[in-house]
């Protein structure tokens, strides 16, 4: 079984969603295997299903001298930030496939979201950092001893339509953390945020693309696939339909 892989790089957040749907249309119509797309966006705020105006802290005038855009999204969740530094995935995979822990004719979503929190702790620990799920709080956090409170390292939030999902994580690197303070990340005021390079223990500070090849290579890992790389959205959709 495949999980195509394509590493997009630097984009504006409207091309991520724009590649993303092509990808989900082609997953549904059965001619793409499942597909993960990793890729890093400008300053951006993002709002879910859930979200409310009230969590993004900063002026529109203030927005717009930092140059963030703000989107609306039809994920789950609060509002988000993306920005550079920081790893953007996208799974877009059929929940009626062969997966790991499916009990019925498809995996739940909340299943499939344990899945990608396990990939992404698998990540942190690949760069020296113990990370954990919390219960009641969806995503990846560092974990907590004594008076220290846990901080989240990758947030997540996804749509599934006829199955197939859409959107999913994002993982700071070595994000700007301050910009975290435009907004209530995640609508969580009590827990801060963190990242990649702000917690290894590693002498090397890690690198966007070193987090990337091992997001691929864990999710991989996690959902029991092969990863098998694309060079371009063009590349990826004749590519998996030869291979299908």
């Amino acid at each position: 079984m495949i999980l195509h892989l394509l590493q997009l790089g630097r984009i504006p957040y409207d091309e991520g969603l724009r590649i993303m749907r092509e990808v989900v249309e082609a997953r549904k119509a059965g001619v793409i295997a499942d597909t993960l797309l990793l890729m890093e966006h400008p300053p951006v705020l993002t709002l879910g299903r859930n979200a409310t105006r009230a969590n993004i802290l900063a002026s529109d005038e203030l927005l717009a001298q930092r140059g963030v855009t703000l989107h609306d999204t039809n994920r789950g969740g609060e509002v988000t930030y993306h920005g550079p530094g920081q790893l953007v995935g996208y799974p877009i995979v059929d929940l009626h496939g062969d997966l790991p822990g499916k009990r019925g004719p498809f995996l739940g979503p909340v299943d499939f979201v344990r899945l990608m929190e396990e990939a992404l702790i698998l990540t942190a620990k690949d760069f020296g950092i113990p990370a954990q799920r919390v219960a009641g709080r969806t995503g990846v956090w560092t974990y907590a001893g004594g008076s220290v409170l846990e901080k989240k390292i990758a947030a997540i939030g996804i749509h599934v339509s006829r199955g197939v999902t859409s959107h999913g994580f994002a993982l700071n690197v070595t994000t700007d953390l301050r910009d975290f303070q435009l907004i209530i990340p995640c609508g969580i005021a009590d827990r801060a945020v963190t990242s990649l390079e702000e917690e290894t223990t590693l002498p090397d500070p890690p690198m966007l693309q070193q987090a990337s090849n091992s997001t691929a290579a864990n999710f991989g890992r996690v959902f029991q696939r092969q990863v098998m790389a694309a060079n371009s959205i063009d590349d990826l959709l004749p590519a998996a339909q030869q291979v299908r």
